[in-house]
């Protein structure tokens, strides 16, 4: 398989997985949003819940896109175009994201998992807003990340069309 080659399956596979993780934060912020009016006993069944699953989501979507991207940034370093440096920003902002969940929302999380869900601490509300928080900044992040390999991708359609057709 040739350089270019490469390059549009880590393109794809970054926009791929960037949006998928985009659309999964999303999700999740809207759900967060919606429980804002129930008691503490409701926010921390659901929180233990979704501990199940959703970080091994999560984690199957980020890091396939942080790899990606990576391999288009390390591929694109010598072009320094605008799609290298959306690509940049795309990485960037997906480390960002990396970063928030696990300075932020891990360490909540991990905390939550242990409450009683009949009593859970007074200071849960504010445990909540500060996890509903860096959750909305990691969702900003991913959101903007995979706009700008959107915009990568559309600036280089046809370079990408026939890196595929020719790597079949």
């Amino acid at each position: 398989m040739n350089r270019t080659a490469i390059q549009a399956i880590s393109r794809l596979a970054g926009l791929l997985f960037g949006g998928l993780f985009a659309g999964f934060l999303t999700g999740v912020l809207v759900l967060e949003l919606s429980l804002r009016g129930f008691d503490g006993a409701v926010y921390t069944q659901l929180q233990q819940v979704a501990l199940i699953g959703l970080p091994i989501l999560a984690s199957v979507l980020l890091f396939p896109a942080l790899i990606a991207t990576a391999v288009q940034v390390f591929l694109g370093a010598r072009s320094r175009g605008r799609t290298f440096w959306l690509t940049v920003g795309a990485l960037a902002l997906l480390l960002a994201a990396l970063v928030t969940t696990l300075v932020v929302n891990v360490p909540i999380n991990l905390a939550e998992g242990g409450w009683n869900i009949q009593s859970p601490p007074e200071d849960w509300a504010s445990v909540r807003d500060r996890w509903q928080l860096g959750h909305l900044i990691r969702t900003c992040a991913a959101l903007f990340a995979f706009a700008a390999l959107a915009v990568a991708v559309v600036r280089q359609p046809m370079q990408l069309r026939s890196s595929l057709h020719a790597s079949a």
